[in-house]
């Protein structure tokens, strides 16, 4: 009974210090519990940046962020980033582990979460924006968030510090 594909990461690009032995199988065990990687549920956009894995999931009925250590082989507990009024999509997270950032859909309205594992809170990284906002990403060390931002249809992609200030980046970088 095939309950899970196991992941297929291909992650050799220029944030990984190289690429040796990619793409890689990663094989974790089923748990019906939803306590593991693999469960009955959907999971979805799978990120993996250091030792951590990040995803989204159905498994309690709502789709939330989860995180998985990949030397533990356990699920990271991350108290105050879920809430059953938000979808979540598209995770990322620093090396460490330390920095969570994704996009939410609440009340018809997206937004990019910014949440810190060591206070536990999150934050509307972005609160000013008016338009929509999808697909972020964060820096090895969190210090960078960049995201896709669109207003009247034209996608443009928008980089903040994680204290939620906008970063001037020069667009010719000649």
């Amino acid at each position: 009974m095939n309950y899970k594909l196991s992941i297929i990461l291909i992650l050799c690009s220029t944030l990984l210090t190289g690429c040796f032995g990619y793409p890689r199988l990663l094989s974790y065990p089923f748990d019906s519990g939803g306590r593991s990687l693999n469960s009955f549920s959907s999971e979805l956009n799978p990120q993996i940046s250091g030792r951590y894995m990040v995803f989204t999931s159905d498994r309690r009925g709502s789709q939330d962020v989860y995180m998985f250590d990949t030397v533990t082989r356990n699920l990271v507990d991350l108290p105050g980033l879920n809430s059953f009024d938000t979808i979540a999509s598209h995770p990322a997270s620093s090396d460490n582990g330390k920095f969570i950032v994704f996009a939410a859909s609440r009340q018809g309205r997206t937004q990019i979460v910014f949440y810190d594992r060591d206070v536990r809170q999150s934050r509307n990284l972005a609160g000013d924006i008016q338009g929509e906002v999808r697909n972020p990403t964060i820096s090895a060390d969190g210090s960078r968030i960049a995201f896709e931002y669109s207003n009247n249809g034209q996608w443009d992609i928008l980089v903040y510090d994680r204290f939620g200030r906008k970063l001037n980046i020069p667009q010719d970088p000649s």
